[in-house]
């Protein structure tokens, strides 16, 4: 287990260097390019190569036309990147054609697809999947016979044994950069146990044989299940704050697309119709919504760290330990992107000011959202699009290990002065790593709340409090946890760092009580 735990973290280290958006839109690129050339072999029977490349072609014009118009009057960048995986994603969804009618069907729902980010929106959240809605309206509408002029409905061709491969590795990437496995693993389980139920219904029904070997293989290798889980389910936009949520969301889109309801003999309630059922029942876990937020001030707290605080304008409701996404936009972003997760140092007794921090100055080449955040201005207002993490210390009094290195000791900030505010003891080792004394962002508020710590450094802190140890400047290994924090099994465990130093610590890890992850991989 200590193993699988450190070789995940090596990945997430690796794969944390691209932004979300752009490793979905590789993915999805590859997986269009793979198709396409199976389609020229014959291993995918339909759609033809040329339907294929001229229904990206509309899809994209239209999509980047009506995204590009639409920020522009609302005075925001054009962010590409989203306007192309919304088109590869409805590349997959709609039926390729090459005619009149199915480019007038395809650019429709393209066009809808790109109206819902702003017109079925709440406060800059998507309510709606946006490929999922100009999909299903479009597939809706036609399916009354009286719109014979739209050449094309939902087909999902990406549900084909060929495809069931490409569409789990690269997915399996994308899940992995999210942490949104677990989410898409319990709608998988759920939507292939719906359909293999489903199927033995029916054959009951109809006096028909069941093999559950045939059913099984049905749902997994030419169902839509892969496709719509990994790359429209884990959105992020469109998924709650917290994990119980998301899984209640999965656990509503597999039943529904794992047994599609059919409405008025027309058209079922399957697919993208059931994604966008559970959009909505995501949207009332998450009715905050996006908030302002007006920057006050900023200032370095050690040589490499700059904290920001701000003053929220609206309502912001969030837990000590989670963490924010900050929207920053600005021109020609990097590979990035413009939003950022930040941990929350603030505690929710402080509000309405709200304080983060990031590691700024030791970089010769930082990015563009780093650059555009370090111009921003006091009284500058930028948007917070929503709250979310489980990275919460557990109800009730106890024994907690927190673990961190850097910059990482920002959500524990939260956490034991949001104990202190309550005023609420409790039996906590903090363990806090950094490159020198210089680099102990917070010490004073952590030293105010009465948190035992043992702190690694290269050189001796002075003037330590009663409760603070220095480990003598070894370098922090399992080995070296376990001599430090001897009843580490009795201990409810959180860390929060960089990949790495938790592939590093996974021996020792393990025997926790349980084991709580923060990993971030850089700005």
């Amino acid at each position: 287990m200590s193993m699988f735990t450190a070789a995940r973290q090596r990945v997430l280290a690796v794969l944390g260097a691209v932004s979300m958006y752009r490793l979905v839109l590789f993915a999805l690129g590859l997986l269009a390019v793979i198709a396409l050339a199976l389609s020229a072999l014959g291993a995918i029977v339909s759609p033809t190569p040329a339907e294929i490349l001229y229904s990206f072609v509309v899809l994209g014009v239209v999509i980047c036309a009506v995204d590009a118009i639409a920020q522009r009057l609302l005075r925001l960048p054009w962010r590409v990147e989203s306007s192309l995986v919304t088109t590869l994603i409805m590349l997959f969804v709609m039926r390729p054609g090459s005619d009149a009618a199915a480019f007038t069907g395809l650019a429709l729902a393209g066009a809808l697809a790109s109206l819902s980010k702003y017109l079925i929106a709440w406060r800059g959240r998507h309510i709606l999947n946006p490929a999922a809605f100009g999909a299903a309206v479009v597939t809706i509408v036609g399916s009354f016979g009286a719109f014979e002029w739209l050449g094309t409905s939902a087909s999902w061709w990406v549900g084909t044994p060929s495809l069931a491969l490409p569409v789990a590795v690269l997915g399996l990437a994308v899940l992995w950069r999210t942490e949104k496995v677990r989410v898409v693993l319990v709608f998988l389980l759920v939507a292939i146990g719906t359909s293999v139920v489903r199927q033995a219904v029916q054959g009951q029904q109809f006096g028909m044989g069941f093999d559950l070997g045939e059913a099984l293989s049905f749902a997994v290798l030419q169902s839509t299940f892969l496709f719509l889980g990994i790359f429209m389910l884990s959105e992020p936009l469109t998924l709650p704050p917290r994990r119980w949520q998301q899984y209640s969301v999965a656990a509503l889109v597999g039943v529904l697309a794992g047994w599609p309801i059919l409405i008025a003999g027309l058209f079922t309630l399957g697919q993208e119709r059931a994604l966008l059922i559970g959009n909505l029942l995501a949207f009332v876990f998450a009715l905050r919504g996006s908030v302002r937020l007006r920057l006050d001030k900023r200032e370095f707290i050690t040589p490499t760290v700059q904290e920001l605080t701000f003053r929220t304008k609206g309502r912001l409701n969030f837990l000590p330990g989670q963490y924010l996404e900050l929207d920053v936009p600005h021109h020609r972003p990097d590979a990035r992107g413009t939003r950022r997760e930040f941990s929350i140092v603030s505690a929710p007794a402080d509000l309405p000011t709200l304080r983060i921090a990031y590691k700024n100055g030791d970089q010769k080449h930082p990015s563009s959202y780093k650059r555009a955040l370090a111009a921003a201005e006091p009284g500058a207002t930028l948007a917070v699009t929503g709250t979310w993490g489980d990275f919460l210390l557990p109800r009730g009094d106890a024994p907690v290990l927190m673990v961190a290195a850097g910059i990482g000791v920002t959500p524990f900030v939260s956490q034991l002065r949001q104990l202190q505010a309550a005023g609420v003891q409790r039996d906590i080792v903090l363990v806090y790593v950094a490159s020198d004394v210089s680099e102990l962002a917070f010490r004073e508020e952590l030293e105010a709340t009465g948190v035992r710590a043992v702190v690694y450094t290269r050189d001796e802190p002075a003037g330590l409090g009663d409760k603070w140890s220095w480990a003598q400047g070894v370098r922090l290994d399992a080995e070296g946890l376990e001599r430090v924090v001897p009843d580490i099994a009795a201990r409810h465990t959180f860390i929060s760092g960089p990949p790495r130093l938790i592939a590093d610590l996974a021996p020792a890890l393990q025997k926790a009580h349980s084991l709580t992850t923060d990993a971030f991989a850089g700005y």
